[in-house]
């Protein structure tokens, strides 16, 4: 049991390098659901569940200040007690996500007390001048924040499922309704945040124009992102055939 609790904290420690070695989509449960799966002894079980959860965290990204319920730690643990059960996908939702909300938990701290002390930390290498003393730093927060996460898989696989859930249900109802409130919340400031940094006055039209296709004629996101699409190949094309030659080459030049 032991081992398999420390090769499920590997997994969920490579799962989350991307904060020190860049975005990747390793995370996603679709990726880490199959090699759970080997883990447990059962690769289809894994695959499947590592599908369904997929589709139910599809939306959990991080946007601006956003952070979402941890998707490495709940699917991680989550496919791994539903496999350990025998119960299957129906179970494995039911399990990773309480999981994932509990690992919110530790996601917040480490992003609100530690990362932001890491970052002055930075900002005073900076100030010297020191990139390598800087690159330190850097990786030393993707690293923590790996670690972490491994921790909590290795030390909530050991503890059980039902442990977990004993211990989330322990939370006051207040501290969870604050989180949800927070998490309703967070996404809004996120697309106001990335909007205040590419937001003037060439792009305003286009952005209420989006906003006037789905809520008033209920065209769905993608159909808003192929029309942008099509309207950024046309303005492009339409200022670069608006370019004026100066070639003054004379009579012999063909172009």
């Amino acid at each position: 049991m032991i081992l398999k609790a420390f090769l499920l904290a590997c997994v969920a420690f490579v799962g989350k390098l991307d904060l020190a070695t860049g975005t990747n989509q390793i995370q996603r449960p679709i990726v880490l659901g199959p090699i759970v799966g080997l883990i447990m002894g059962n690769l289809s079980m894994g695959v499947t569940i590592g599908a369904t959860l997929e589709l139910a965290f599809l939306g959990s990204y991080s946007i601006g200040a956003f952070i979402p319920p941890d998707v490495i730690v709940g699917g991680v643990l989550g496919t791994a007690f539903a496999i350990e059960t025998g119960k299957g996908p129906a179970v494995a939702f039911t399990m990773a996500f309480p999981i994932a909300l509990l690992a919110l938990i530790f996601d917040n701290v480490m992003f609100a007390l530690v990362r932001p002390m890491l970052g002055k930390l930075a900002d005073k290498y900076a100030a010297k001048g020191n990139v390598k003393a800087i690159n330190t730093v850097h990786m030393l927060a993707g690293f923590l924040m790996c670690a972490m996460l491994a921790i909590i898989v290795f030390v909530g696989y050991l503890l059980g499922g039902s442990q977990i859930k004993m211990f989330v249900n322990a939370i006051p109802k207040p501290v969870i309704d604050g989180l949800t409130i927070a998490t309703g919340l967070l996404p809004g400031i996120g697309f106001a945040m990335l909007a205040q940094m590419i937001m003037n006055k060439e792009v305003v039209p286009f952005f209420f124009l989006g906003f006037l296709l789905s809520a008033y004629f209920k065209v769905p996101v993608i159909g808003i992102a192929l029309l942008g699409l099509i309207l950024v190949t046309v303005i492009v094309k339409f200022m670069n055939g608006s370019k004026v030659s100066t070639n003054d080459g004379g009579d012999d030049d063909d172009f």
